[in-house]
C-alpha cells in the first residue's frame, strides 16, 4: 500500500487522500491546528495559499487584533475561551474556575491500520487498507494533552476521526468533548438530516444552509428514531447520480448532537459528537476519556455514490460476528400470528407450516415470561413461563429444531414493569431521581445499568435462559437503549464523580 498520509515537514502540511478524498491540514505559526481542505481529490501539493493568510490580521503576543486572527481560522479542533468565538468541540473547567483551553501541536506519528477505541464500537481495517494520523497536541497550563486521530481508508472516500483526553497534572472537567470539526470556507450547501417516529423512520429533510446555527441531536440516553446520528451536506444541485456531497455519521447510540454553524463571513463550521446537555466528567491526573468516532463520508457521484460508501464501509469495516460475510437466516417472528396469545404447540404450528417454504428460523416474541399475557407485566421477570410451554424451553427448542430450523428468543432487558417481582423486589433499580415520582412509557420504567447489581442479575437471567436450549439467536427489543445504556453509563459513569 502506498503512503496515504503523508506529513510535509517543510510546510508543516498533512495530507490525507482516502481514494476520491482529498484532506489537507496545516501547523500554523504558534501551534494551531488548521483545517486547509476536504473534498475532491487533489494531487498532494500544499495548498495552504487556501488559508489566505496573508489577508488576515498578523497573529502574535503583540498583535493589534489576534482576537480577530483567531476567530476567522478554519481550525481543526477548536476549544472554548480563546477568542474563537464559533462552536467549539473542547470546554473544560479547571479548579480555578476558569474555562479556556489553548491547544497546541505538540507531535504527530503515523501508523498503519487503525487501532481499536477501547470501550468504544467503531470501524477497524488491516494494516494494508488505512493508515491513521494520530496528532498529540496539548494545553500547557492546563496539563491537558490531546490526542486528535485521524485514518484514511484506501479504498473508500472516508476519513474516521477520534480524539481522547488525558489530564497530566491537575483535575480537570469536561464540560463538551466532540469527536470532530470541519470547518468549510462557503455555505454553498444544503443540510440533509433523517428525523422521523416509530414506524417512519429516517425521513429525508433537505433545505440550504442559513445564518446562525441549524442541529439535530437527541437528549433521550438514546440515538433514537427521532433523529439519526448522521447529517450529509450536498451541492444545491446535487442528485442520486451527480454532485459533490460530504456525510458524517456518528459511531455511537447515546445522546448526540449534530451543529452546522454558519458564520457572517459565510464560511460553515460542522460539529458533531456527544451531546454537552447533562454531561461533565471529571479528570483527576493520569485519568482520559475517549470519545467515539465520526466517519466523513466524500462523493463527487452525488448522494447515490455517499450511501454506497457507506454501505461498503459497514459491511467490510463496522460489522462483526459469523455473518459479517453470510446471508443471514429467513425469519418468521410469532408477533402478529399470535400476540400474547400463544403455548408451545401454537408455536409448533408456525414453525411446521414454515418450515415446508423453507423458512430457516423461529423467533418467539414477546409473552414467553413470567405473566406475561399483556404488555403490562413482568418485564425484568425472565424466567419461563411453564403455563404456556408446558414441555419447558428446551423441549420446544428441540422440536423446532427437529424440523431442520433454528430458534430465537426475544428480550427487551432494559426495561421493568412496576407489576413485576423485579421491581417488588428492587423499586429503587429503575432509572429515577430520588424524592420524585417515575415517568413511565407504554407501562413500563428503564432499569439503571450503571450498578453492578443490575446488570449482574440481568445477566445471570439471560444466561440461565439463553444457555438452557439450543438458542440461534437473541432479538432486542430497544437493542439501541440497551447498548447505549451499557456503554454510555456503565463504562463511562460507573460511579458518579463530583464537580470541582
Amino acid at each position: 500500500m502506498t503512503d496515504i498520509i503523508k506529513f510535509i515537514e517543510e510546510t508543516k502540511v498533512f495530507i490525507l487522500r482516502a481514494k476520491d478524498f482529498s484532506y489537507h491540514m496545516k501547523v500554523l505559526e504558534g501551534g494551531y491546528l488548521a483545517h486547509v481542505y476536504a473534498g475532491r481529490a487533489l494531487p498532494d501539493n500544499d495548498l495552504s495559499h487556501l488559508l489566505m493568510l496573508d489577508e488576515l490580521p498578523q497573529w502574535g503576543e503583540g498583535a493589534r487584533d489576534q482576537l480577530k486572527w483567531i476567530d476567522s481560522i478554519p481550525l481543526e479542533y477548536p476549544a472554548s475561551g480563546i477568542g474563537d468565538f464559533r462552536e467549539p468541540c473542547l470546554q473544560v473547567l479547571d479548579a480555578a474556575g476558569q474555562s479556556a483551553c489553548d491547544i497546541r501541536y505538540k507531535s504527530h506519528v503515523i501508523k498503519k491500520g487503525k487501532p481499536s477505541l477501547p470501550g468504544l464500537p467503531a470501524t477497524f481495517a488491516l494494516d494494508d487498507e488505512a493508515q491513521t494520523l494520530e496528532i498529540l497536541c496539548e494545553d500547557a497550563h492546563l496539563g491537558l494533552e490531546i490526542v486528535l486521530r485521524f485514518t484514511a481508508f484506501e479504498e473508500l472516500s472516508v476519513i474516521a476521526k477520534s480524539v481522547d483526553v488525558k489530564s497530566m497534572k491537575a483535575p480537570v472537567t469536561l464540560w463538551r468533548i466532540l469527536s470532530s470539526c470541519l470547518d468549510l470556507d462557503n455555505s454553498d450547501y444544503d443540510l440533509i438530516t433523517l428525523t422521523g417516529a416509530w414506524g417512519r423512520e429516517r425521513r429525508p429533510n433537505r433545505h440550504a444552509l442559513h445564518a446562525g446555527k441549524q442541529s439535530v441531536d437527541s437528549i433521550r440516553g438514546e440515538s433514537s428514531h427521532q433523529c439519526n446520528p448522521f447529517i450529509a451536506l450536498a451541492e444545491h444541485a446535487a442528485t442520486e447520480d451527480f454532485g459533490e456531497a460530504f456525510g458524517f455519521s456518528f459511531v455511537y447510540s447515546g445522546n448526540f448532537i449534530a451543529t452546522a454553524e454558519v458564520a457572517p463571513t459565510g464560511g460553515t463550521r460542522i460539529l458533531m459528537g456527544i451531546n454537552p446537555y447533562d454531561f461533565s466528567r471529571l479528570l483527576e491526573p493520569g485519568e482520559s476519556f475517549a470519545a467515539p468516532e465520526v466517519l466523513i463520508g466524500f462523493s463527487s457521484e452525488g448522494l447515490g455514490g455517499l450511501s454506497r460508501t457507506y454501505h461498503d464501509l459497514m459491511r467490510k469495516h463496522l460489522l462483526r460476528g459469523r455473518y459479517k460475510d453470510k446471508r443471514r437466516p429467513v425469519l418468521i417472528n410469532n408477533w402478529e400470528g399470535t400476540y400474547f396469545d400463544f403455548d408451545e404447540e401454537k408455536l409448533l404450528a408456525i414453525a411446521r407450516e414454515s418450515s415446508k417454504l423453507g423458512i430457516e428460523m423461529l423467533v418467539m416474541d414477546d409473552g414467553w415470561f413470567g405473566k406475561r399475557n399483556d404488555d403490562n407485566t413482568s418485564l425484568g421477570d425472565w424466567h419461563v413461563n411453564e403455563g404456556k410451554l408446558k414441555g419447558g424451553l428446551k423441549h420446544l427448542v428441540d422440536e423446532v429444531n427437529n424440523l431442520g430450523m433454528k430458534f430465537g428468543i426475544w428480550f427487551e432487558p432494559e426495561m421493568v414493569s412496576p407489576n413485576s417481582e423485579l421491581y417488588k423486589a428492587h423499586p429503587d433499580w429503575c432509572l429515577h431521581a430520588k424524592g420524585r415520582g417515575c415517568s413511565r412509557s407504554r407501562n413500563q420504567l428503564v432499569l439503571d445499568f450503571s450498578r453492578d447489581d443490575v446488570r449482574n442479575h440481568i445477566y445471570a437471567m439471560m444466561k440461565d435462559v439463553l444457555s438452557s436450549a439450543n438458542i440461534g439467536y437473541t432479538a432486542f427489543h430497544q437493542m439501541f437503549l440497551f447498548w447505549s445504556l451499557i456503554i454510555h453509563r456503565s463504562l463511562y459513569n460507573q460511579a458518579p464523580k463530583k464537580v470541582i
